[in-house]
């Protein structure tokens, strides 16, 4: 009998230990999977987690269910994944929110950067400004000479402190040097049914909710806030175009799974993510909303983290100097 060194064990007690957890992620996947949206079915995030979680089982060769947990900004589904399992069976989508919890919410039950691993980027939604349909201005030239004149008549509708709308508000504001009256609702839709009936007077939010309302003349748009205008509104210049350089601000979503999830799980689940975002199915879908997917090299675990780390440092001082916390 083969007698052990002490430098032996501990190598072959590691091995034992590696060799399940390398069996499991070898079946990966043997059941279904869940991704969990922070937020309300029928939104934008659901949405696009529906898209891709369809896109994703096929390749998968599993079933991918979406489970909406929302409420708290996001807050309460990114906790819910943060804590649970890291065997690849639970995995979040979220949006530009993982870039601003950490600065908007002071006082968390969990860490809202290092709780997680990133599998990679999925989209990046652009941005409209919009504004009641008989606001007296025709560009954004206009528009903004108009708030500058009226400041303390005029309102900027968002759809809660934190969502995407609030946030390019945010920077609208700045860009124009102008504070403005803000009116937070509790969703983007009551904010947007707000807007058309003429209640509130401007809003800055995703195409994806914008669209069918610019298109249908219920709503006047007057700038898209990407450095290329959108198929979906080929005549809506972008916010350079329009007089305003350097008002840039998307609405990306992320794909993310619990921090410690196994090295070679997270990369087959991105080799899935880039196969979702080939899909003609999902391309399609996709453009419907006013989107595209990401370029293949933004949807692996690297490039998702240096985005996010850089977008956390892009929005820090801006919020700050808002003063706008969510807590």
């Amino acid at each position: 009998m083969t007698r052990l060194t002490r430098r032996q064990l501990p190598a072959l007690v590691a091995a034992g230990m590696a060799a399940p957890a390398l069996a499991s992620a070898q079946a990966y996947p043997s059941r279904p999977i869940t991704i969990i949206v922070p937020f309300a079915a029928g939104g934008p995030t659901d949405t696009v987690a529906r898209l891709l979680g369809e896109a994703m089982g096929r390749d998968l060769g599993q079933s991918v269910v979406v489970e909406n947990v929302g409420g708290a900004g996001g807050t309460l589904g990114a906790q819910r994944t943060a804590q649970a399992r890291p065997d690849g069976y639970t995995l979040l989508v979220h949006h530009i929110g993982m870039s601003t919890i950490p600065t908007l919410y002071r006082r968390l039950a969990y860490d809202p950067i290092n709780g997680f691993e990133t599998v990679g980027m999925i989209t990046e939604v652009p941005m409209t400004i919009v504004a009641k349909r008989n606001i007296a201005a025709n560009n954004l030239a206009e528009l903004v000479a108009l708030v500058r004149r009226e400041r303390d008549k005029i309102n900027l509708a968002n759809a809660g402190v934190g969502a995407a709308s609030h946030l390019c508000g945010l920077l609208f504001q700045q860009a124009m040097n102008v504070p403005l009256t803000t009116v937070p609702y509790r969703g983007t839709g009551p904010a947007m049914n707000d807007l058309v009936a003429g209640t509130v007077d401007l809003m800055c939010d995703q195409t994806t909710n914008t669209t069918e309302h610019i298109r249908a003349g219920t709503i006047k748009a007057f700038a898209v806030t990407t450095n290329n205008r959108v198929s979906s509104l080929p005549d809506l210049p972008t916010a350079a175009e329009a007089g305003m350089p350097g008002f840039e601000v998307s609405v990306w979503h992320g794909l993310y799974a619990p921090r410690g999830t196994n090295p070679e799980l997270v990369t087959r689940l991105s080799r899935a993510l880039q196969v979702a975002l080939r899909d003609p199915g999902l391309i399609r879908r996709f453009a419907d909303l006013g989107t595209e997917p990401v370029p293949q090299e933004k949807a692996t675990p690297a490039a998702h983290k240096a985005f996010w780390t850089a977008d956390i440092a892009r929005w820090r001082p801006v919020i700050q100097a808002a003063g706008q916390f969510a807590d």
